[in-house]
Parts: structure tokens; C-alpha cells; sequence
């Protein structure tokens, strides 16, 4: 069970930084165009998608037992 949870650690961890990539890449990219292009659209788009299939790989693993919640409780 060790190292199911390593893995899922880190593939957490790969989607979260593909997250602030795509938000860097937004960032850079509404500089460089000043809003002349829809690549800013395009990476925030993709930013929400991968944020929202985290959410729900979280709320999964959660309900399968895999990992357990450990923050504050009532």
C-alpha cells in the first residue's frame, strides 16, 4: 500500500505543475500577444480542464480508500 500511495503522490504532484505550466504559459502568452491571439483562451481553458479532472481524481481516490483526509476536524 506504500507504494500505491508514492505513486499517486506523485502523479498529483506531475498535474499540479502541469497546472502552474499552463497558467505561466497563459501568462506569457497575453503578454506577448496583447490580445491580438486566442492562445491565452486555449491555456486557461486547458488549466481549468486539468484542474477540475484533479479534483475529481482527488474526491476518486478518496472514495476508494486510497488516500484519507487529514486536515482540520470538528
Amino acid at each position: 500500500m506504500l507504494k500505491i500511495l508514492a505513486v499517486e503522490k506523485v502523479i498529483i504532484v506531475i498535474i499540479f505543475l502541469s497546472i502552474l505550466a499552463s497558467l505561466f504559459s497563459a501568462l506569457f502568452y497575453m503578454v506577448k500577444d496583447r490580445g491580438e491571439n486566442s492562445r491565452t483562451l486555449k491555456a486557461l481553458s486547458f488549466r481549468i480542464g486539468i484542474s477540475v479532472g484533479l479534483f475529481i481524481l482527488l474526491l476518486v481516490l478518496w472514495k476508494l480508500g486510497i488516500i484519507e483526509p487529514h486536515g482540520i476536524q470538528p
